[in-house]
């Protein structure tokens, strides 16, 4: 697809004991790299995209590692920057059947979350864009990361590029003297797409009763932001930490719709697959057009897939995507 997706935001070192063993059991651990925006950026590129991710790295030999992954994954850093020591990290416990995956943070002083709006000339590192994407998790970690986040929107806004925003944030992560209900939204109300929960609608709005459905929450959200074109979001039940289920939603504006609901009898790693959705939105709305149902379904199926893919990020293929849509859940070797 001739397509160019540029995405914005932290990328942390992901530090897990091997298979699904416990914290208290490990001797070693395996290491990956993920964020997710750069988790949105790679699953595109892997479908076919473009795509791009800025961020800001410490200047030293890890920050020139997790540059390295990310451009071994499809993705163009030319503007990525570099600065002080430290690269965020998270440690990641897996769980499996009753037992729930755990995940400790240290990312307070990361190079990223020292960025100021001036390090980015955002009409540059947007220029031949068609989508910019974001997150809630970005402005919750620095007062320079949320400016930098609303610069870079509010130019792709000036230059005609479609924003996509997954807005659920974590509200324990708003450390820096500003809250989300302050904060995001003068980002919200300048996006096009947002991805998003009745919850989270509740909880950084104050719109929408508490239990009231998507749909109505989802039009309230709209009615407040005239900009948003889209609201999207996803159920997910979880029978087991290994075994979910999960079906797309969206209010189109117009109506109400709902992806087929796909079944995942067995998790491999569940880290990402939120960002796994937000990359299917994107490519779906772009590779369906004006089809918003298909657009989901890509999303859902993308979802689904996530779950079968160790790491932060899905590296599946279009083809792989396009498969499970057509109902084809076999798992067969190709030949």
């Amino acid at each position: 697809m001739d397509k160019k997706l540029i995405t914005f935001g932290e990328v942390m070192m992901r530090l897990s004991p091997p298979g699904y063993t416990m914290f208290s059991q490990a001797s070693s651990f395996d290491l990956v790299y993920g964020g997710g925006e750069a988790n949105v950026a790679i699953s595109c590129g892997y479908l076919g995209m473009k795509a791009a991710h800025v961020t800001r790295f410490p200047d030293n030999a890890l920050g020139k590692a997790a540059t390295q992954f990310l451009r071994k994954h499809w993705l163009g850093t030319k503007d990525v920057i570099y600065g002080d020591n430290m690269l965020g990290k998270y440690f990641l416990q897996k769980g499996a059947v009753h037992r729930s995956s755990e995940v400790i943070y240290e990312r307070e002083g990361s190079a990223f979350s020292l960025i100021k709006p001036d390090m980015i000339n955002w009409e540059e590192v947007l220029k031949g864009a068609d989508w910019f994407h974001w997150t809630g998790i970005t402005p919750a970690i620095s007062e320079g990361a949320a400016m930098c986040c609303l610069e870079a929107i509010k130019t792709a806004n000036k230059m005609g590029i479609k924003v996509s925003g997954d807005i659920n944030s974590r509200q324990n992560m708003w450390k820096y003297g500003k809250t989300m209900q302050e904060v995001m939204p003068e980002l919200v109300k300048n996006t096009d797409i947002v991805i998003t929960s009745s919850r989270g609608i509740k909880e950084m709005f104050g719109l929408g009763e508490v239990g009231v459905g998507f749909s109505e929450a989802a039009k309230e959200l709209m009615n407040t932001f005239p900009r948003i074109e889209k609201v999207v979001g996803k159920t997910r039940k979880s029978i087991s930490a290994s075994h979910q289920q999960i079906q797309g939603k969206m209010w189109t504006g117009k109506k109400y719709i709902k992806a087929d609901k796909l079944d995942v009898t067995h998790v491999i790693d569940r880290v990402g697959t939120g960002d796994a959705f937000a990359s299917g939105i994107i490519f779906g709305l772009l590779y369906y057009q004006d089809d918003d149902l298909q657009a989901l379904n890509f999303a859902t199926a993308a979802c689904a897939l996530k779950h079968t893919v160790v790491g932060d990020v899905n590296m599946v293929s279009l083809d792989n995507v396009l498969s499970l849509m057509k109902g084809d859940t076999s798992g067969k070797i190709k030949r």
